[in-house]
């Protein structure tokens, strides 16, 4: 699945387009490594999210096309 779709699916990012804007700006790593909107993630892959001076990282336990709201949380683990 492509990071952007993984980020707003997962609902770590509420929408793609903010998703791939984050993701152009350089605030996303897969990996350890910058990432592309198109970058294809999979079980396993770690990334690291920089909101302003606050930053997430999470451990891809899932993927999934669709997911309700209230079960989103069980596509990643914080780290």
């Amino acid at each position: 699945m492509r990071l952007d779709k993984f980020l707003k699916v997962s609902r770590l990012i509420k929408r793609r387009t903010v998703a791939k804007e984050m993701v152009d700006a350089g605030r996303v790593r897969v990996n350890g490594r910058p990432a592309k909107p198109g970058l294809e993630v999979s079980v396993g892959d770690v990334l690291e999210i920089g909101y302003g001076d606050n930053a997430t990282k999470a451990e891809i336990l899932e993927i999934r096309e669709t997911v309700k709201a209230e079960e989103s949380k069980n596509l990643y683990r914080i780290l």
